[in-house]
């Protein structure tokens, strides 16, 4: 035997190395697989916290949950978009979700299921994922979804019949909103309440950064709504109907508006003139909102009310008859805000910052201010005491 036949030989692994080989093959497989699976439950552990967070309103204050997911966990942002989407659709899929806990399928698979699976089908597409493999599931996911695209326009059909909204006032004067809006309209909505109630929080908390924490997130959306809503009428949403159909109307007493002020004034100068069951019994009655039948408010904020373009004050004699209509010249004209924006910058209240604000009259439009610059101010919300 020559040397380079030797050589080759020499190159052959024995049977101990080949059996050994197997071995390690077969040892590593199964790591690679139980190590899969517990990556797998630690997704659906993952999503299981991401679903909560969302619900407990962690995020507020960022643009969105994925965009806040994206920068906490250092995510890829079409990463944290589907960790949100797929987290909330196991809610609705429980047996999925325990798959994915059980790491029997993977969280690939369970990506593609949470594309099309409903409560009846759930079933059907789960038998499927644990027998094909993750690129077949998605090819039959995507002519599930082709296929489905006719139940689905019946769907959209009958969400838009089912959608509603109402507003009413509680027995509290509060008002009560409800509603069942379809996705298209529910993702705006939310979107533009998330960004009013972050702007409100950022401007808060330059103002009063002490308090701005302790106000509950449902709080300051609910201000953000309002918000909304004052910059839709402020657009004049409708150009081609009167301004007078979107005006709130506060009916008060001849009297209401000055008790207001000559009330402050004695108590600063003179110290408390009445009781304050006295004080309370002048002040119910005297103002009350038109809108759903009669909500009572103070004298205080129907004075504040008379400042906003947006809502008009009745004033009554004794016996209820219309004594006059708030004028219309104290609306403030559009370029005469942006000279005020201009010259304020922001709301004038010693020590308070904050850039979203109304314009104020220093000699109250009731007294017979007039509207012009140097007799308007800007404050912010909530509304300073300054009558």
């Amino acid at each position: 035997m020559n040397t380079s036949t030797t050589s080759e030989i020499h190159q052959f692994p024995s049977p101990d190395e080949l059996r050994r080989n197997r071995e390690e093959r077969d040892r590593l497989e199964n790591e690679i697989a139980e190590l899969s699976a517990r990556i797998d439950a630690a997704v659906y552990e993952l999503l299981v916290r991401i679903r909560r967070f969302d619900e407990l309103g962690g995020w507020s204050g960022a643009t969105s949950y994925p965009q806040w997911l994206s920068w906490r966990a250092n995510l890829a942002p079409g990463t944290a978009r589907e960790y949100v989407r797929v987290a909330h659709a196991l809610a609705d899929l429980p047996k999925t979700s325990d798959a994915l806990r059980r790491g029997q399928i993977s969280y690939s698979k369970v990506r593609a299921i949470t594309r099309v699976a409903t409560a009846a089908t759930e079933d059907r597409l789960l038998h499927l994922a644990r027998q094909a493999t993750a690129a077949d599931l998605e090819r039959i996911v995507r002519a599930w979804r082709l296929c489905d695209r006719q139940h689905e326009g019946r769907e959209d059909a009958k969400r838009r019949r089912n959608q509603g909204l109402s507003i009413y006032p509680d027995v509290d004067g509060m008002f009560v909103v409800r509603g069942l809006l379809t996705p298209e309209v529910g993702a705006v909505v939310r979107r533009a309440i998330e960004a009013a109630s972050e702007q409100l929080y950022e401007e808060a908390k330059d103002a009063e950064p002490k308090n701005v924490e302790a106000e509950p997130p449902a709080c300051r959306r609910a201000d953000a709504l309002g918000v909304i809503a004052e910059s839709a009428l402020a657009a004049k949403l409708d150009a081609g109907t009167a301004g007078d159909r979107y005006q709130v109307v506060v009916h008060v007493d001849p009297e209401t508006l000055k008790d207001d002020v000559s009330a402050e004034t004695s108590r600063a100068t003179d110290g408390p003139s009445e009781d304050a069951s006295a004080a309370t019994s002048r002040s119910v009655g005297q103002a009350a909102l038109e809108e759903a039948g009669g909500i009572r408010v103070s004298a205080e904020t129907s004075r504040r009310l008379a400042c906003d373009a947006g809502k008009v004050v009745m004033r009554h004699d004794a016996e209820g008859n219309v004594l006059d209509v708030g004028r219309k010249t104290r609306t403030i004209p559009p370029a005469l805000r942006r000279a005020l924006a201009s010259r304020d910058q922001h709301c004038r209240f010693p020590g308070c910052e904050a850039r979203r604000c109304d314009a104020h009259h220093v000699e109250h439009w009731a007294d017979g201010g007039a509207t012009k610059l140097d007799n308007l101010v800007l404050l912010c919300r909530p509304p300073r005491l300054i009558y």
